[in-house]
């Protein structure tokens, strides 16, 4: 009769990796949880798209401005203020421009105080309204019909308020014909029709456009002044071109594109405004005082008139001799410059000291005339005293004659000045929108997430292996004084049949059996319980039975699976062989042999039934199995009963190895009551789970009670290739190469 197939497998020794640098570690890491970072990183991917889908677009306006540079009004000056000029003009103007005074008209031209838009469902309304369009109109529409879904809109003019209503939320809903409803925290302030002012509870309002559907609901806000031109600073960027290029690229940002045009193109409008107004403020300034001063200087021309008249009539029309008149062209020739001088003294005083050379030469072209004055002062005094006064009287005239005609001439100059006053700024370019929305940049987003998604999951990843505190290494257990007699490889032909298993049990079902040396006898798993056959085959020699005791820790550990393959991979060797579950509290190794639970173990040791009825046969041929039967009240108690012990003694002489399944020897006291009755006493750590501490409190548990562990079996061992035990990259691994052949 030919023997089962049985594989061969040969051991084969990896070479030993004395060190291993934290980045190949880490590396490990990143292939262990691979999973886990892309599940985090997928969510992070689908946020940043979900983010870049419902983000409201940011449009942006720009236009540009030309500063040029100012001519200064003295010859001369330019070439000495351009060796002291540090910075362009086009700095200062910057500052005009982003000041209240103009960004104020601007709010108070475009209404950006008055915040008015349609109310959107929350997180995803304006998003969805943005890409469904007016496909969305009829189907969200009409299940909710108090929200924004087709590009409704509102047009608020006027929105006066009280000063304890700025930056509140208002709620205006439609009504029906072009009616509303105006409220405030529930409470109704008002009702209005369109293109009328409606009033109400100290508030405001003219509404000027709106789309007519009952039941819509506008939100409005009506900010404090200073609060909108600070929201306007805050979105409006300038900027010089170019060093000292004296061009300004100005730029606005907002999500209405309408608006943020229009916006802009007030701002360039208000600063060229303000620009011109600055400029003819001199010339306005001058026309003021000239116009008021001229109707003063004309009195004292007629006055000195009338008196120059009435003296020659009082003398018989006595007229001046030619020496008097050359003196008389003089003196008016000197007030004259003397009159200027003073004017040209008012504008160096702004620009410069008494001791600046400019300032110096005035002061001695004045002292100079002053000086001709009082020479034709003396000669007048020589004079006979009809022409002295007749010389003083012409003189007044003359002088004020003059200075008449050069004040209306002046105006004239003043006037002409004003009216052509242009300025020295002018709009190169008009505000213009951008092809494509500047924000949100969704490519960036998605990749941003992705890599942030990554760094994530590899923070994620790292801090689970370092929270790891489970037993990962063979070395673990040796330095606590328990050989480890195995590494038993995690299957995943036991996970499947693990799973079948719960599933029929589930269904009422699961008679056949599901022991993976029978299903799968080439597993991995399989191997490694037959080198510890081997192992425990010389373990056995020195003991006073052939009863092994399977316990561990604690729950979940692989327990049973280990006592159900170890007893098949011996009764496949042609040996007989019992196998016992003594967890009369939660076993279930009937479901893996496919039996029932009752008229097991409890039974037999409370005398309900005899040991051949509790004694099953399995399929594979050798293999007996004692389900733990049904749970008694006292399941210690019973274990240390006399029943135990004869029974084991009985199967100790019929079959070559007795294998009891026992529960944790943490949790309950029953390991610790069969193991006085045994010959060996193993247990199974799980790899990664079971923790070191455990391991160590139920070794002293055990040598407290005296029962000596002859070692250990790790089981569960999984590839990590950032551990150096991880089954595939240990020191040594197991390889099939061939089956035996038939003999």
């Amino acid at each position: 009769m030919n023997k089962a197939q049985e594989p061969i497998y040969e051991i084969i020794q990896e070479p030993e990796v004395e060190e291993r640098s934290e980045l190949g570690r880490l590396w490990g890491i990143i292939l262990d949880e691979k999973r886990l970072i892309a599940i985090v990183v997928g969510v992070f991917v689908l946020g940043g798209i979900l983010n870049a889908l419902f983000t409201t677009p940011v449009y942006k306006a720009d236009a540009l401005l030309q500063v040029e540079q100012k001519s200064p009004g003295m010859p001369g000056l330019a070439d000495l203020t351009g060796a002291f000029e540090m910075e362009s003009e086009a700095t200062t103007e910057i500052e005009v421009l982003m000041s209240r005074m103009v960004l104020g008209k601007v709010v108070d031209e475009t209404n950006l105080d008055i915040i008015d838009e349609p109310s959107y469902m929350p997180l995803v309304g304006m998003g969805l309204s943005r890409m469904l369009g007016s496909g969305g109109k009829g189907v969200f529409t009409s299940l909710f019909s108090s929200y924004a879904w087709a590009g409704e809109f509102i047009r608020v003019a006027k929105l006066d308020v009280p000063d304890n209503l700025l930056g509140e939320d208002l709620l205006l809903v439609a009504g029906e014909k072009g009616t509303y409803h105006l409220y405030h925290n529930g409470e109704l302030f008002l009702s209005g029709k369109v293109g009328e002012i409606a009033q109400g509870k100290d508030v405001r309002i003219l509404v000027t456009d709106m789309t007519d559907r009952p039941g819509l609901e506008f939100k409005l806000k009506r900010n404090s002044r200073i609060s909108a031109i600070r929201n306007l600073q805050e979105s409006l960027s300038v900027a010089e071109k170019g060093r000292r290029s004296g061009v300004l690229a100005v730029s606005l940002q907002g999500t209405d594109k309408t608006k943020t045009k229009k916006t802009l193109d007030s701002v360039a409008r208000q600063y060229l405004l303000q620009n011109v107004q600055r400029l003819s403020a001199e010339a306005e300034k001058s026309l003021q005082f000239l116009e008021e001063k001229l109707p003063e200087v004309k009195d004292k021309l007629m006055k000195a008139e009338g008196l120059l008249n009435s003296f020659r009539l009082k003398n018989e029309s006595v007229d001046l001799s030619l020496e008097t008149e050359s003196i008389l062209e003089q003196v008016v020739k000197i007030e004259s410059q003397l009159s200027d001088l003073a004017l040209e003294e008012t504008k160096l005083k702004n620009l410069f000291t008494k001791e600046h050379p400019y300032y110096v030469s005035l002061i001695e072209k004045r002292e100079t005339l002053n000086t001709k004055k009082e020479e034709l002062q003396s000669k007048i005094k020589n004079l006979p005293e009809t022409q002295q006064e007749i010389l003083r009287l012409s003189r007044d005239l003359e002088v004020n004659q003059t200075l008449y005609v050069e004040m209306l001439n002046k105006v004239q100059e003043l006037n002409i000045v004003k009216a052509g006053t242009v300025g020295n700024v002018r709009i190169l370019d008009t505000a213009e929108l951008l092809d494509k929305p500047v924000k949100p940049r969704k490519a960036r987003i998605v990749v941003v997430s992705l890599i942030l998604g990554l760094l994530l999951g590899i923070m994620i990843a790292y801090m689970r292996v370092a929270m790891r505190r489970g037993i990962e290494s063979p070395d673990q257990l040796e330095n606590l004084g328990l050989p480890v007699y195995a590494t038993v490889p995690l299957s995943e032909v036991q996970q499947k049949l693990s799973k079948e298993q719960k599933r029929k049990a589930a269904n009422g079902g699961g008679k056949e059996s599901l022991i993976l040396a029978k299903v799968a006898p080439d597993d991995v798993a399989i191997e490694s319980i037959r080198s510890l056959r081997t192992s425990m085959h010389f373990a056995m020699l020195e003991t006073h039975n052939n009863v092994l005791m399977i316990t561990g820790p604690g729950q979940d550990l692989g327990k049973s699976f280990v006592s159900a393959n170890l007893g098949a991979v011996y009764a496949i060797s042609n040996q007989k062989v019992l196998v016992i579950d003594a967890d009369m509290r939660k076993g279930h190794m009937h479901r893996t042999f496919g039996t029932e639970r009752e008229n097991g173990l409890s039974e037999l040791l409370s005398a309900q039934i005899d040991k051949d009825v509790a004694i099953r046969k399995t399929e594979i041929e050798g293999l007996d199995f004692v389900p733990c039967g049904t749970m008694p009240p006292n399941p210690s108690e019973l274990l240390m009963h006399k029943n135990l012990q004869d029974f084991l003694h009985w199967a100790s002489k019929k079959y070559n190895l007795v294998i009891i399944d026992t529960p944790p020897i943490l949790a309950v006291t029953d390991a610790t009551v069969v193991g006085r009755y045994v010959g060996v006493t193993m247990f199974v750590v799980r790899f990664e789970q079971t923790q070191k501490k455990e391991v160590e409190l139920a070794y002293r548990r055990c040598e407290q009670s005296g029962i000596n562990v002859k070692g250990s079996i790790l089981n569960g061992i999984m590839q990590r290739k950032s551990s150096h035990y991880g089954y595939g990259y240990d020191t040594y691994r197991y390889a099939q190469y061939k089956y035996a052949e038939d003999k």
